[in-house]
């Protein structure tokens, strides 16, 4: 006789496993500068840390339900909770930049599965009475990652070193392991799912390819590098060969559905979602920089800053939830763009004189903008899509949405780069004896190019004030993408009364 199924503690182990996975997509965050300096890295390098995990995780995701198909759920959620605590032990005692990035990796790879793979398990072990009690709990817990992992990350880089942000993982990941071993049931692997290898890899290799381009194109001065063209090469023969075969095989067969193309609002669906991928990661990658390295604001004061922006797009969340049916989704979607847009403008005001008031209120700001886009953007996306092809569509629209998380960090770091150092040779312009600023003693005295404390404290005032014109420069760039894509919410079709579907998949 089978004992009866567990609720709780399947609940509880699944849950750890989700928010381990959801933390660590923002309490690195406010680590970086530590890292930074541990592993002697550069701006744009120390950010490979974020978008290695990012781009593995949105390559693996497609492969979950093969996997579960092949292997069985259990050991596939076995194996990835394992994987993803070894991993986080990888990364805690990384001594070089090679090391973390690549066990940054394997992080993503084996995360991957985790969020799919414990909402599906909440919904198997629940009657459908329970559904949405079971969708409650994990959508909590999917929020607790962007909420808690700022502060978590601030306090623990603080009161110890960076290296606990990943050891956290070790203790969540052994209970979490252990629960699913003890108490989830395990299925036979059915094996009816066929696979479809050569689209996957040709499509995760023009995605690696891109992401090293990104990454290294700034350090390799772009085009006069032999490396740049050859991921350029990689990149566009690999894509090509993805098209192709996309077009070429049945759609039932192909990786990518290529009927899923020919839905108007599954399309813009992508393209939304994309900016919003590039914005909302672009932003949380650039604060913690921006406030520790230019503010000298401590780790955990970086955290508790930051940490906002998660509680404005819970609260989002949850009123938009309601409104969904009742208010066109067009209207939602620009309000959501519009509160966006407000804040990444109060952002393009930043100085270097800020108080802690000027970072959080933004954020929340942001926050609810981005909450109050989630929910209409899936609703909008899956609206008219078939059943059938919801699967699919979810593990797509999961991936665009990383790939623009990725772009967009790679992006702003980048441009980061680069705006800097020409704010720098412009603001050096007006470093003459003719200045009148010069008149001031105290500048004079403090400021003095003849000696070399006095030059130096020069260099390292103007890069603060270059650094702070970059951070600006991306602000207005995000503001700009978020004005430019809400014109083509007028595109959006609005479906049938009570057609409408909303697949909470795709709001982790």
């Amino acid at each position: 006789m089978n004992r009866p199924v567990n609720r709780r503690m399947i609940t509880l182990s699944i849950m750890l496993a989700t928010i381990m996975q959801a933390l660590d997509t923002t309490i690195a965050n406010v680590a970086l500068p530590h890292m930074q300096g541990s592993m002697s890295a550069s701006l744009d390098q120390i950010a490979w840390v974020l978008t290695a995990y990012i781009v593995a995780a949105a390559i693996a995701t497609p492969l979950t339900g093969w996997l579960s198909d092949r292997f069985g759920q259990k050991a596939v959620f076995l194996a990835s909770v394992a994987g993803f605590t070894v991993a986080s032990a990888l990364c805690g005692l990384s001594t070089s930049l090679a090391q973390i990035v690549g066990a940054r990796l394997l992080q993503g790879v084996f995360g991957a599965a985790l969020v799919p793979l414990s909402q599906v398990v909440l919904l198997d072990i629940n009657p459908p009475a329970k559904h949405g009690q079971a969708m409650a709990i994990w959508g909590v817990g999917v929020m607790i990652g962007p909420i808690l992992g700022p502060t978590l990350g601030g306090w623990l880089t603080e009161s110890y070193n960076w290296r606990w942000v990943f050891f956290i993982n070790l203790p969540i990941g052994l209970i979490a392991f252990y629960g699913i071993w003890r108490y989830i049931r395990p299925t036979a692997a059915a094996r009816k799912m066929k696979f479809d290898l050569f689209g996957f890899a040709t499509l995760s290799l023009s995605i690696g390819a891109l992401q090293m381009l990104l990454d290294r194109g700034e350090q390799n001065d772009w085009l006069s590098s032999r490396e740049t063209w050859v991921e350029i090469a990689i990149m566009v023969i690999a894509f090509a060969y993805f098209v192709a075969h996309t077009l070429l095989t049945p759609a039932e067969r192909s990786f990518l559905d290529s009927r899923l193309l020919k839905n108007r609002n599954f399309v813009f669906g992508l393209v939304f979602i994309f900016i919003i991928g590039i914005v909302l990661f672009a932003t949380r990658a650039l604060i913690p920089t921006m406030l520790e390295n230019l503010m000298g604001y401590p780790a955990s004061t970086t955290g508790y800053v930051t940490s906002p922006m998660g509680f404005g797009t819970m609260m989002a969340m949850l009123v938009v939830g309601r409104l969904v049916g009742r208010v066109d989704i067009r209207i939602l979607l620009f309000t959501g763009f519009s509160i966006t847009a407000v804040a990444l403008w109060k952002m393009c005001g930043y100085s270097l004189d800020l108080s802690e008031g000027d970072i959080v209120w933004p954020g929340v700001i942001q926050g609810v903008g981005t909450g109050f886009v989630f929910v209409p953007l899936s609703a909008a996306a899956f609206a008219t899509l078939a059943p059938s092809m919801r699967a699919q569509g979810t593990a797509i629209f999961s991936l665009i949405r990383n790939i623009g998380s990725s772009i967009g960090i790679s992006l702003v770091q980048t441009e980061l780069v680069r705006n800097t150092v020409v704010a720098h040779a412009a603001l050096a312009m007006h470093v003459t004896s003719t200045n009148p600023a010069w008149q001031n003693p105290a500048v004079a005295a403090a400021y003095d190019p003849s000696h070399p404390a006095g030059l130096a404290a020069l260099d390292a005032a103007v890069n603060r004030q270059a650094s702070m014109i970059g951070y600006i420069d991306d602000y207005r760039l995000l503001f700009a993408l978020t004005l430019l894509v809400i014109p083509l919410l007028i595109l959006i079709k609005m479906p049938r009364a009570g057609t409408t579907v909303v697949d909470s998949a795709i709001m982790e």
